[in-house]
């Protein structure tokens, strides 16, 4: 009697246990909602179309601050990253372009700017050390009248791509043939006239510079004022009041300056 007493008591005990934890487990889940949130299943290089090999799904709580993120895989899928994305990292509408943008290079210029393709060589390119991502600034050289003249016309541009590749994973200096350039309208008439008039050379910036620029990055192709002479006043011409004194065989001039 007291071993089925027992035995009743604990399967009473159990019961009673497992109905506190799910009630517990119930009153959370309708506490804290959940939401679904894609994340990179994989690392996602710069100016990848996004497939569905690249992308996983999780749930948060659903006042967990995550940003604004996608919550399903077809939303994302065939846009074009903007930004490297490592794994596992919470995918963010702002650091996609629109899968109808075209090209990838297309897709990645900002509203209102261009790209404008240069071409270089070890030297104009920075030794090879040019990579997508960079910010340079483009001074350009011209001799007249035999006298060689250099300036600095554009600055802190982006660099889109070198050749045809937009990725920055690279790391290794490569010697390329042309370099594409973000730049906004004006600065792309700025740009091929620089190398129109004469040759251009492209100059590494540290991304850490915080030197301010000019904002409308014309300063040195604005042509100046036309300098006013200032003519030196010229000094009245002297009036001579002269007497001439005539004694005998001597003749004597006095003059005088007024």
């Amino acid at each position: 009697m007291l071993i089925v007493f027992s035995l009743a008591l604990a399967i009473g005990a159990a019961w009673v246990a497992r109905n506190w934890v799910q009630a517990r487990l119930t009153a959370s889940t309708s506490a804290d909602p959940l939401q679904t949130v894609i994340v990179a299943a994989m690392e996602i290089p710069f100016g990848t179309k996004v497939e569905g090999r690249h992308l996983k799904t999780i749930t948060l709580p659903a006042n967990a601050a995550v940003g604004d993120h996608f919550d399903k895989t077809d939303q994302v899928e065939g846009l074009i990253a903007l930004q490297k994305v490592i794994a596992g990292e919470i995918l963010l509408k702002e650091r996609f372009a629109d899968r109808n943008a075209g090209s990838t290079l297309a897709a990645i210029v900002k509203p209102d700017m261009r790209a404008v393709t240069v071409r270089v060589d070890d030297v104009i390119g920075v030794a090879g050390f040019l990579m997508p991502g960079n910010h340079v600034d483009v001074v350009a050289a011209r001799v007249d009248n035999g006298h060689a003249e250099t300036h600095t016309v554009l600055h802190n541009l982006n660099v889109l791509a070198v050749d045809q590749t937009a990725a920055q994973d690279k790391e290794q200096p490569v010697v390329v043939r042309a370099v594409t350039l973000e730049v906004s309208p004006k600065q792309a008439e700025i740009l091929v006239k620089a190398r129109e008039e004469g040759r251009i050379q492209l100059t590494l910036r540290n991304p850490l510079d915080k030197t301010p620029d000019d904002p409308d990055l014309l300063a040195d192709n604005q042509p100046k004022a036309p300098s006013k002479k200032v003519h030196a006043a010229q000094p009245r011409p002297s009036i001579n009041n002269g007497v001439i004194i005539i004694r005998g065989t001597n003749v004597h001039s006095s003059e005088s300056s007024t």
